[in-house]
């Protein structure tokens, strides 16, 4: 059969790529069209009009003036702007936010303007001038338009990719005293686009017994689901679940990976309609009776979810969840430790000194201690005169006596506090580092409608971190480093003790006292009472380490020296105070080996062998002995000299010799 000439139905030079490349773009851009109808961007504005007062008393920065703009659609934020006009005598008295129904805060002006008059300002991002350098007195002429724009302390853009639906709240407090103004409306303006392709991440968290006894085992469960609407999968999903003190981590089991050191649960990829499970183990370690909340939220998605922001801390949007359990069994009294003082004790004794009533600070002599300066500061309260109690606080009385009879003397603190946040803080610092300490705090309780005592007690050692350990009473129950009220202790019982021992070394005791999660928002009056320490005496530990290397030989140089003849040798002399006392008079002699040379000005000194460099004149006198530290050579013997090394101190002294 003869073939057909077929040329005229084949594609010549590409042709067929580029037909299917155009056709391609075609359809991509009416699929474009079809999903994105004139890019459908929107601008609605939204307004407050509700007046009020600003003062330091009527809008505090604890209880600040709040307006609220409710946005019932939901779109995803392009831009924000916002409008704020407010009369007040001396405007740098005042801050103000914006708040986004995900719980982004974005500061619009803190203090600015000094005496500078009333508000009337847009805050736009793209204003040329920030409003930190607003200085001028503003008009109070209606709005809008207001007066001046600037951008705002920080970036509106914080907002953009969030959802809009919600309650957006402006705040407004007057942060210093002396004058008022009114505030008169605020304009949110709010600039949309309908929501990309997102996921719907959600989680829960369940915990397997709700009240579980001390010494149990018991399972924390965490679900992450990707709702089954949702358009992407989501990708480099992480969640951060710090696992709480009183609870003692022993595995984790399911879905991804978890570390119990970081507290983030490695979750990975969850496709639309997919849930991901993670099961953590661990022992209850909290005292009967303690309530222990865990709180876990998504931290990090590579797709953008409407109603939900990771890490945000939000506690109402669906990727955040806590479990709680209460620690069954009756409560007793814990057993106190033993505090073990290798050289004896030295007691700080309310009954034997003095505290003038109101003071907030004192110094106090300690024997074979030094001089202790005790220190107390509050936020968020105020002292209060009570005659019952000795008078203004802070103050010494024995009235309320952690059960002692007789009845003994104790620092005490009563206090109104405006707010759960409101804390008392009392230092102890020492002049140097004591082995150990122990003391008792009364009345740690719990009243209900009132107040809710916590008291959490810290210790350092040179600026690094130690760990107390407090022993609860009836009324109290302890978790970590804290204990918190929960029953009612009378002024002479000793339920509400609670002891706090350190079996480490430590030169600073910081109490710091206020309230938990069960006090009314405003507390009102509560006390703790500071009983009687007892500090180990310092002892001091001092350790030495001898090093050599060899610096050079004659013939190889400072290329790998060996120990040959005519070797320059290197030794260093390490002395270190590992104890928690100051050690004084320190000498230290060093006979040179007879095979050596002492290789005259090369004594050093310093505070480690690498940090050897201070020169040192070889005799027993001259300023270089006391610099500050001393060495010298006296025939074959080499000698060094501190007054003194703190706790965790050291002397190095660094010198060389020839191999004969």
């Amino acid at each position: 059969m003869q073939r057909q000439d077929q040329s005229r139905y084949c594609w010549r030079g590409g042709q067929r790529a580029q037909f299917v490349r155009a056709l391609w773009l075609l359809v991509g851009l009416a699929l474009t069209l079809a999903a994105s109808p004139a890019a459908a961007q929107s601008t609605t504005t939204y307004s407050n009009t509700t007046t009020g007062t600003i003062s330091e008393t009527a809008t505090t920065c604890t209880s600040p003036m709040v307006r609220g703009f409710t946005v019932a659609a939901n779109a995803q934020i392009t831009d924000v702007n916002v409008g704020v006009q407010f009369t007040h005598s001396y405007r740098g008295d005042v801050r103000a936010t914006l708040v986004s129904p995900s719980g982004t805060v974005v500061n619009l002006i803190t203090n600015v303007g000094t005496s500078a008059d009333n508000l009337n300002v847009l805050f736009d991002d793209s204003a040329a001038s920030s409003v930190s350098t607003h200085t001028a007195n503003d008009n109070t002429a209606a709005a809008p338009p207001y007066q001046r724009t600037f951008s705002s302390e920080a970036t509106l853009a914080a907002f953009n990719g969030q959802g809009s639906a919600g309650t957006w709240q402006l705040t407004i407090c007057d942060s210093l005293n002396g004058d008022t103004g009114n505030f008169t409306r605020s304009d949110l303006t709010l600039t949309t686009v309908p929501m990309t392709p997102s996921a719907d991440l959600s989680l829960t968290k369940a915990v397997s017994n709700a009240a579980p006894t001390f010494g149990t085992s018991i399972n924390y469960v965490l679900s992450v689901t990707n709702a089954s609407g949702s358009a992407l999968t989501a990708t480099g999903v992480t969640v951060q679940d710090t696992l709480p003190a009183g609870f003692a981590f022993t595995g984790a089991s399911g879905f991804g990976s978890y570390d119990s050191t970081t507290g983030v649960w490695t979750v990975g990829s969850i496709p639309a309609g997919t849930t991901r499970t993670l099961t953590i183990t661990g022992t209850v370690t909290a005292t009967a009776g303690a309530t222990v909340t865990n709180v876990a939220e998504v931290s990090a998605s590579s797709a953008f979810d409407f109603d939900s922001t990771p890490t945000n801390g939000a506690a109402g949007e669906d990727d955040y969840d806590t479990a709680s359990f209460t620690v069954a069994g009756t409560r007793v009294a814990g057993t106190l430790p033993t505090l073990v003082c290798p050289v004896g004790s030295t007691v700080h004794d309310w009954d034997s000194v003095t505290w003038a009533a109101g003071t907030t600070s004192g110094s106090y002599p300690l024997t074979a201690i030094g001089t202790m300066n005790f220190n107390i500061g509050i936020s968020g309260g105020t002292f209060l005169n009570n005659a019952t109690y000795g008078g203004q606080s802070p103050t010494r009385q024995n009235i309320v006596t952690g059960g002692f009879s007789p009845a003994q003397f104790s620092l005490f603190e009563i206090v109104d506090m405006t707010s759960q946040a409101g804390s008392v803080t009392s230092t102890f610092a020492l002049p140097t580092a004591v082995p150990g300490a122990q003391f008792r705090l009364f009345d740690i309780d719990y009243a209900a409608g009132q107040f809710a005592d916590r008291v959490t007690v810290t210790g350092s050692f040179n600026g690094s971190p130690v760990t107390a350990v407090l022993t609860n009473g009836v009324s109290n129950y302890v978790i970590g480093n804290s204990a918190y009220g929960d029953g009612t202790s009378a002024d002479a019982s000793a339920n509400g003790n609670v002891v706090v021992t350190f079996n480490t070394p430590i030169d600073t005791v910081i109490v710091e006292y206020g309230n938990h999660s069960l006090a009314p928002a405003n507390p009102g009056q509560q006390a703790i009472a500071i009983h009687d320490v007892s500090f180990c005496r310092p002892t001091t530990n001092l350790t030495i380490a001898k090093t050599s290397s060899i610096v050079s030989d004659p013939t190889n140089g400072t290329t790998n020296p060996k120990a040959i003849p005519g070797a320059t040798m290197r030794y260093c002399i390490l002395v270190t105070n590992n104890g928690s006392g100051t050690a004084t008079a320190i000498n230290v002699a060093d006979a040179l080996p007879a095979t050596t040379t002492f290789v005259a000005g090369s004594l050093r000194s310093g505070s480690t062998c690498a940090g050897a460099t201070t020169i040192e004149d070889a005799d027993t006198a001259g300023a270089d002995e006391s610099d500050p530290f001393g060495a010298s050579v006296t025939g074959t013997s080499v000698a060094a000299t501190a007054p003194t090394l703190a706790p965790g101190a050291a002397l190095a002294v660094a010198f060389d010799v020839t191999i004969n």
